[in-house]
């Protein structure tokens, strides 16, 4: 079934992409907060900053619309007031949003809450973070599952339990392997061995989080973990250090953009390359492109970068394996679904 996206507008860059059907009873364009009546209802709180919105929305449009297969899956959007935007940004929000407390008097299935860029060590002093962690305290008591993305992750394990995060020597940036090491219904059906990508300067750990209850899905020699759940009130919490959502070009750009700082004298090093994504063709094109940024390091430089030639050979080799674990997850929500029936056969009006 196709992906449905709720409210009188879908984003442009998803018509174009998809046949999105969506329901509108809000002819000024401002998403509806009721959800429509059948399938899996999923609100996506979006915090990414202002140059990934949209791609990490279009992430997740296709990695719910590859899960779903025959299930409807019905997206609304929700942005924190409190993320700091530019003007386009804010712009966009408000006419494809809705800020996120009209959610917190409302029941959902399911909730997808993205990660954001910290500008602070102490997560506690973003200025979302109040903003944040209420999000999280509703999701525990009106969803029946929760997915916490990256610095999501972080955030939700030091609001439930205190677990801090801890500063890595270096960014951990590429496409990892992963084992598994656990039996979940999230990780049925996939192979021993996985492929996920990550981007972050920090993490959480095993040891940290079997401490205070959470069981831990996967394990990789040289990212630690990945996949995480924890039971939070009525809700199975959910949580990713990597970005299974990501598409086959993401790595690709975030590399570019990290080229870039260090032209423009933002970042004091040359980037390395990401783990296990580039082949060793591409690797030999960005060595020699390293070689001449460093040598005569200018913003300039940066139009011969072979952005092109790089992304004609990438493979995506974590795609299947996200769309497995996802199309597992909405089960998992059909299933609650289920064992719940007279309250799903509620109204809409009568749930929120």
């Amino acid at each position: 079934m196709p992906l449905v996206i709720n409210g009188g507008r879908v984003p442009e860059h998803w018509a174009k992409q998809r046949d999105a059907q969506f329901c509108s009873s809000t002819p000024s364009g401002a998403l509806s907060a009721a959800p429509a009546e059948h399938g899996v209802h999923i609100a996506l709180v979006n915090n990414m900053p202002d140059a990934a919105l949209e791609d990490t929305e279009a992430q997740f449009f296709a990695l719910l619309d590859a899960a779903a297969v025959d299930i409807a899956v019905h997206v609304e959007l929700y942005y924190l007031p409190d993320v700091p935007r530019g003007d386009r940004a804010e712009e966009y929000l408000r006419s494809f949003y809705l800020p996120v407390d009209s959610l917190w008097r409302q029941q959902r299935d399911g909730a997808i809450i993205t990660g954001t860029e910290p500008r602070q060590r102490n997560l506690r002093d973003e200025p979302y973070w109040q903003t944040l962690a209420t999000t999280f305290d509703w999701a525990e008591e009106h969803t029946a599952s929760t997915v916490l993305s990256c610095l999501a992750a972080h955030a939700s394990v030091l609001h439930s339990d205190g677990i801090e995060r801890e500063p890595l020597a270096d960014k951990q940036f590429g496409v990892f392997d992963y084992q598994r090491t656990a039996q979940h219904e999230l990780t049925d059906g996939l192979p021993r061995i996985v492929r996920f990508p990550h981007s972050r300067w920090n993490e959480v750990r095993a040891n940290a989080l079997a401490s205070c209850g959470y069981q831990v899905l996967d394990r990789s020699e040289h990212a630690g973990v990945n996949l995480f759940v924890k039971k939070k009130g009525r809700s199975l919490f959910v949580h990713f250090q990597g970005h299974p959502e990501y598409a086959s070009r993401t790595l690709l750009k975030e590399y570019r953009r990290d080229v870039r700082r260090f032209l423009k004298q933002e970042r004091p090093t040359y980037p390395a390359l990401p783990h296990g994504y580039f082949d060793d063709a591409a690797a030999r094109l960005l060595s020699d492109f390293r070689k001449d940024a460093e040598s005569r390091p200018s913003e300039e430089i940066l139009s011969a970068f072979p952005e092109s030639l790089l992304a004609a050979a990438l493979q995506n080799s974590w795609q299947a394996s996200a769309a497995h674990i996802y199309r597992n997850w909405l089960q998992l929500i059909l299933l609650k679904q289920a064992a719940t029936a007279p309250l799903a056969s509620l109204t809409p009006a009568a749930r929120a």
